[in-house]
C-alpha cells in the first residue's frame, strides 16, 4: 500500500529592484526547491502532496485526523508563524486551532515528523522560524535555540556518522560537502546518526506512539550544493529516513 507523505514549505518569491542610472523597474520570481526530495519519495514509492508556503497558511491540515491520512509530515523551510498566523486570525482576531499543537498530537498519537533545515526552519534567520517557542519543540529530537541558528559554511562542510542506525545503512562512503546547517543540541534519549561539525546533523527520537527526526541543512540549495541533490545516494538517505519513520 502506497504511504502518503505531506510536503510543507520549499517556496519563496522573490521581488528584485533593478536600478539602471536615472531610472529603475521591478521583476517578481516564484521558486521551488521540492523537485529533488519529492522525486526521492516518489521513487520508494511513497505519493508526495507538495504544500508550498503560501498554501500552507490556509491549507495545512488544522486536526489531528486530517492529518492522519498520512504516514509522515515534513516540515522544510516554513516558520511557525505560517501555520500559527492564518488569514482569519491575523487579519480579523478569528480563533483557529492551533496546528502546532495538532502536529505533536499527530506524532504522540502515532504519526512520524521530519523538520529539514534552512532559514525558516528551527530557529533560522534572525529567529524567525520559532519553531522552539512551539508545542512542535515537544516532539523533537533536538533542542531548538532562541537566536538565529544559521551555521553558515561557504568552504563547505561534510557531514560524519556518529553511531550506525537502521535509516542510513544502505549509504556508503563520504558525504558531500554542504554549505551549512541550522545549530542545535541533542536532546536527551535522543539518537544521534550524524553530525556536522559539532551539531546534530541527523537525529531520531520516539514520541508516545510516533517517532521524529531532524535533517539539519538543506535538502536542496542553497545548503545543499549540485554534488550533494546529484548525489548518488541522495535518494537512498531520504528513503531510509522516512521508511524508519514509518516502519511499525
Amino acid at each position: 500500500m502506497t504511504k502518503k507523505v505531506l510536503l510543507a514549505g520549499e517556496s519563496w518569491m522573490s521581488y528584485t529592484t533593478h536600478v539602471k542610472g536615472f531610472d529603475a523597474f521591478y521583476t517578481s520570481t516564484y521558486e521551488t526547491g521540492e523537485k529533488w526530495l519529492k522525486a526521492a519519495l516518489e521513487k520508494g514509492r511513497y505519493e508526495v502532496d507538495f504544500m508550498p508556503n503560501h498554501l500552507v497558511g490556509e491549507q495545512f491540515p488544522y486536526t489531528v485526523g486530517d492529518l492522519s491520512k498520512y504516514a509522515c509530515i515534513i516540515l522544510s523551510d516554513v516558520g511557525s508563524n505560517t501555520l500559527l498566523l492564518p488569514h482569519a486570525t491575523f487579519t480579523r482576531s478569528e480563533p483557529k486551532p492551533n496546528r502546532c499543537i495538532a502536529i505533536r498530537d499527530y506524532v504522540l498519537a502515532g504519526g512520524a515528523l521530519l523538520m529539514i533545515g534552512g532559514y525558516l526552519t528551527f530557529s533560522g534567520v534572525d529567529a524567525k522560524g520559532r519553531w522552539g517557542k512551539t508545542a512542535v519543540q515537544e516532539v523533537l529530537p533536538v533542542k531548538v535555540f532562541d537566536t538565529d541558528d544559521r551555521c553558515e559554511h561557504s568552504e563547505g562542510i561534510v557531514p560524519s556518522a556518529a553511531a550506525p542506525h537502521k535509516a542510513l545503512e544502505a549509504v556508503r562512503g563520504t558525504w558531500p560537502a554542504l554549505l551549512g546547517h541550522n545549530k542545535t543540541e541533542l536532546l536527551p534519549g535522543s539518537e544521534l546518526a550524524m553530525t556536522i561539525g559539532d551539531d546534530p546533523f541527523i537525529a531520531f527520537s520516539s514520541h508516545g506512539k510516533g517517532k521524529s527526526a531532524v535533517f539539519t541543512s538543506d535538502c536542496a540549495p542553497h545548503w545543499g550544493p549540485p554534488d550533494f541533490v546529484n548525489w548518488e545516494y541522495y535518494d537512498t538517505v531520504w528513503q531510509g529516513i522516512v521508511d524508519y519513520l514509518t516502519s511499525s
